[in-house]
């Protein structure tokens, strides 16, 4: 599999919305866990969401507290693309946001996932 790559973050007042993209090739057959997760500075890496993708399809979703009710993980199996769509931002939202990979079901923690992207940044400002 290739190194995931995001792309969507960007700068947003609170209350507004973003669309994060993860291109994400090589995990079309098998069973992968594919997840975001986000950075603050000074902050430990949490789990966003993560799906249970097998042979392309999805098989499972969860959303950590934090994402309940107002981010949304979905992909594009087509196109190789994993996404999350945030509404409702906050300005405790502030991160820079990974997507990663793992072979299997793995629990939405980052010493579980093996392949990372580099991160895109989102900041919410009040």
């Amino acid at each position: 599999q290739l190194q995931p790559v995001e792309s969507g973050g960007g700068s947003v007042q609170a209350g507004g919305s973003l669309r994060l993209s993860c291109a994400a090739s090589g995990y079309m057959s098998g069973q992968y866990s594919m997840a975001w997760f986000r950075q603050a500075p000074g902050k430990e890496r949490e789990g966003v969401a993560r799906i249970l993708r097998e042979n392309g399809s999805v098989r499972d979703t969860y959303y950590a507290d934090l994402a309940k009710g107002r981010f949304t993980i979905s992909q594009d199996n087509a196109k190789n693309m994993l996404f999350l769509q945030m509404n409702s931002l906050k300005p405790e939202d502030t991160a820079n946001y990974y997507c990663a990979t793992a072979r299997g079901w793995v629990a939405l923690l980052a010493e579980e996932f093996t392949n990372w992207g580099q991160g895109t940044q989102v900041t919410v400002s009040s």
